[in-house]
């Protein structure tokens, strides 16, 4: 479509947004769609339509969902598909989408920025371009942020995560324009109502990679264990993230399924394995303990008793550091003391764990935002801070990682046409993609970690 007529068409009553969400992991995927719904639902007149027409998008790669995660994460979609990055910037150029949501890692982020400016090198009719963080933001700050600028809207998930985003744009000179306070679109669910001053009920939620050793790993469901044993009474679940052989956000080399196996005697009656929806599992939790994950903002959210554990030690690697100030770190002797942690009140508001500024509705500011920006007949070229000017050794191996050229243009060959692809020839190569995979998947769980210990013999 010609941008005059792109233009034109923006003038028209809009019955719903048509946004893309672009994700590459099970909760990445999860972000994305509520972020989509939170921006779309009671939104001003020039966002009206309420539900978007919600197209899902998976980028291709080692942490592709299964559709078991997918089903488990809850998040329904219009459509959905599996692509890469070129025949996703392929998509876009061919339909009209008003919103693009980028649930992406950093370099990903970065990838498609630079296509959208490829694409649409001048001001034009082009969506808007959204992107943000899954969760708590402890490492990486400034390589994660700067290769998501250029974005019409980074969401920062509470006031203190935006000015921290502000300090890094403005400290390399770029625009911070973007940056916009909002809070994780998947606080929610019924408060909690107390046990009596007890825990009935106790949650291990674990995480792909934190705890990243064996011997880490297996101290904490061990301890877990023993405060069942220690708690009769008590039931501890031990809420996982993947079955072995998926990835998430993250991978896992140490399953806890299979450290499991190796208790002695096994887990103890009143201890157990868990899958499912989080929400659904903190409906009956009545205390929450993790290392760092951002399930710990979920639970802080309804009021739960919340437990940030310091056995290993209080650290960056761990991620448990951010929750200084909380009231939150505890001990697994402290818990099986007795000890209920309560969440600081001022570090929850800070941390936009009962609302971004106070504000009643998280969300306003970038639904406020972003109807502004589909009210304009067009929006500027993306312009990220990374370029060849400013990043010539790092920019061109981040896009040619996606198969883009350093101009952001599709490498010749990255965008295939399945069109005429007899059924039988597309399956073929689902299937190969899925062996790759799983091939991958054993790599990284089996091979890598026995590799590691041979060398330490």
């Amino acid at each position: 479509m010609p941008a005059s007529n792109r233009a034109a068409s923006r003038s028209h009553p809009r019955t719903a947004l048509r946004v893309a969400v672009l994700a590459d992991s099970d909760t990445r995927w999860k972000w994305g769609a509520l972020t989509a719904r939170r921006l779309a639902a009671g939104a001003p007149p020039a966002v009206a339509g309420g539900e978007p027409h919600l197209t899902g998008f998976l980028l291709r790669g080692r942490a592709t969902p299964t559709a078991r995660q997918l089903g488990e994460v809850g998040v329904q979609a219009d459509r959905l598909s599996e692509v890469t990055c070129a025949q996703f910037l392929a998509e876009i150029e061919r339909e009209k989408y008003d919103v693009i949501v980028l649930a992406l890692v950093g370099g990903a982020v970065q990838a498609v920025l630079h296509g959208v400016r490829a694409l649409w090198p001048e001001p034009a009719a082009r969506p808007v371009l959204v992107t943000g963080y899954v969760g708590v933001v402890y490492e990486k700050l400034a390589d994660g942020l700067l290769l998501r600028h250029g974005a019409d809207l980074v969401l920062a998930n509470s006031r203190y995560d935006a000015g921290r985003f502000r300090a890094v744009y403005e400290g390399v000179g770029a625009d911070a324009g973007a940056v916009t306070e909002t809070a994780l679109p998947f606080l929610d669910g019924a408060a909690y109502e107390k046990a009596g001053g007890r825990a009935h009920t106790v949650v291990f939620a674990v995480q792909p990679s934190v705890p990243e050793s064996r011997a880490d790993r297996a101290y904490l469901l061990e301890r877990a264990a023993r405060h069942a044993r220690l708690h009769p009474e008590r039931e501890v679940l031990i809420k996982l993230r993947s079955r072995p052989g998926e990835h998430t956000t993250h991978l896992e080399e140490q399953p806890y399924q299979r450290l499991a196996e190796r208790i002695p005697g096994g887990l103890p009656a009143n201890c157990r394995l868990v899958y499912g929806n989080m929400g659904e599992v903190l409906d009956g939790t009545d205390l929450l303990v993790t290392v760092s994950s951002t399930a710990a903002l979920e639970s802080l959210h309804r009021g739960i008793p919340t437990a940030v554990l310091t056995d290993l030690g209080i650290r960056e690697v761990l991620g448990n550091h951010h929750f200084l100030g909380s009231g939150c770190l505890a001990s697994w002797d402290q818990l099986d003391a007795g000890l209920l942690p309560q969440g600081d009140a001022d570090w929850l508001a800070d941390q936009g764990v009962t609302g971004a500024s106070g504000a009643e509705d998280p969300f306003a500011a970038a639904r406020a935002r972003l109807g502004e920006l589909l009210d304009l007949p067009v929006l500027p070229a993306v312009a990220p801070y990374y370029t060849q000017v400013t990043a010539p050794g790092y920019l061109p191996g981040i896009l040619a990682r996606h198969h883009l050229a350093p101009d952001g243009t599709p490498l010749p060959g990255a965008v295939r046409e399945s069109g005429g692809e007899s059924r039988l020839r597309r399956r073929l190569r689902s299937c190969l993609r899925e062996a790759a995979r799983g091939a991958y998947r054993h790599g990284v769980q089996r091979v890598a970690p026995m590799i590691r210990r041979m060398g330490e013999l």
